[in-house]
């Protein structure tokens, strides 16, 4: 017969045979499919090995897993494979010992040199984007159709997450490559088609700014009035969640310092300099990092009750395993909801720091410094004119942030 998509389907449709029944294609000798007495059918491609011995038979895979096409397309380089002298169904043996996705991807994290917050972001990703949809699949099995299908999946839930897992991958391979692990040259996740990113670019006006600091001073006294969804950790009062303060304190820390969240929660009392008005932090996003703090900041930080060794002090404060907060996610949205700016990140806050500066016609120099920027490059999307010194932009930005939100 001709193997076409449609006459496959046809046949599919018939009655299930009692044995397994075979159907070969006319035009490619050695390619075809099979029917189970279950139903079942299975693309497969047949040849004989150039140095001789007993044909081999290559399962390609399901039929309405894989389209006729492709199956035809697999066939064909089975079958040229073994003109040349290389055994598929024999690589094919090894392949069932050798190392999955998921596999390949840890070894990565656990072997690459790296911040231990790309380390735990990497292990994020792999388990709630690779790993679904690529993780069991022998590494050196994969094609690039596998991955460009898993990203396609992966971006119907989250776009910019399915690039960041194309980009974890992509490293995997290369590094596995100079391992052994998968052979020299091998990256199915190269030139995928990722998704189009666009720079997100949200900041508060002062009427905004007005308003989260109703909102955050709402919080810290009488509480927002909360949902049933919201955090079953803080204290309910009369319909209303109130929130402590080290919460509001981070927030208020993150629009006064432009730091990145990760700065403040993972912050620590011994790397505050109360008497200079410094933090310094051993590691940042960009390395070791010195934020030099506006009056405004520090009387922020000073305010806040001194629980353990974490500035923003989380559940497990002052305990044997205390750890940093984990996130502000719940509190912020109840907040930022309540000031009417749902829309906004919290990352935004960092944009807004940095925004009222440029507004005030701060240079390129001054923003990128106060905002620990290792590319000058990256500070571009802000306008800019010369002005100095550095601890005068600081107390500049955190001024105007403080007139606009009020005081405590």
């Amino acid at each position: 017969m001709k193997i076409t998509a449609e006459a496959v389907a046809e046949e599919m449709k018939s009655a299930v045979p009692n044995k397994a029944k075979f159907y070969f294609d006319d035009d490619l000798a050695g390619f075809g499919f099979y029917r189970l007495p279950s139903g079942t059918g299975t693309w497969f491609a047949e040849f004989r090995p150039v140095a001789g011995g007993i044909k081999r038979r290559l399962k390609l895979g399901r039929v309405g897993t894989l389209k006729a096409h492709e199956a035809r397309e697999a066939a064909r380089r089975a079958i040229a494979s073994a003109a040349l002298g290389k055994d598929l169904a024999k690589d094919r043996s090894n392949e069932r010992a050798s190392g999955t996705v998921k596999e390949l991807v840890e070894a990565y994290i656990a072997g690459k040199e790296m911040k231990e917050s790309s380390r735990a972001f990497y292990r994020i990703t792999l388990k709630t984007q690779i790993e679904p949809h690529l993780g069991t699949m022998k590494a050196v099995a994969v094609l690039r159709v596998d991955v460009q299908r898993a990203h396609d999946k992966m971006s119907k839930k989250a776009r910019y997450s399915a690039n960041r897992a194309m980009a974890l991958l992509s490293a995997s391979y290369v590094w596995g490559a100079k391992r052994g692990y998968v052979p020299e040259g091998m990256n199915p996740a190269s030139a995928i088609d990722r998704n189009k990113e666009v720079a997100r670019e949200r900041y508060l006006n002062a009427d905004e700014m007005a308003n989260l600091g109703a909102a955050l001073r709402e919080a810290e006294t009488i509480g927002i009035p909360h949902k049933p969804s919201e955090s079953k950790h803080a204290a309910k009062e009369k319909n209303r969640t109130i929130y402590g303060p080290h919460v509001t304190g981070a927030i208020r820390l993150l629009m006064l310092t432009g730091c990145r969240l990760r700065e403040i929660l993972n912050l620590r009392w011994n790397e505050y300099d109360d008497q200079r008005g410094l933090l310094l932090l051993p590691d940042s996003k960009t390395g070791r990092k010195t934020v030099v703090l506006s009056s405004a900041a520090q009387a922020e930080l000073n305010s806040l009750p001194r629980v353990g060794e974490y500035v923003i002090a989380g559940q497990s404060a002052a305990t044997e395993k205390e750890k940093p907060r984990a996130d502000l996610k719940k509190p912020w949205a109840a907040i930022a909801g309540r000031a009417g700016i749902a829309d906004v990140h919290l990352h935004d806050l960092r944009h807004t720091f940095a925004s009222v500066g440029a507004g005030d016609g701060m240079s390129l120099q001054i923003i990128g410094k106060l905002l620990g920027h290792a590319d000058a490059g990256t500070t571009q999307r802000y306008a800019h004119v010369d002005v100095n010194p550095t601890r005068a932009a600081a107390n500049l930005i955190a001024g105007k942030i403080v007139d606009a939100i009020g005081g405590r």
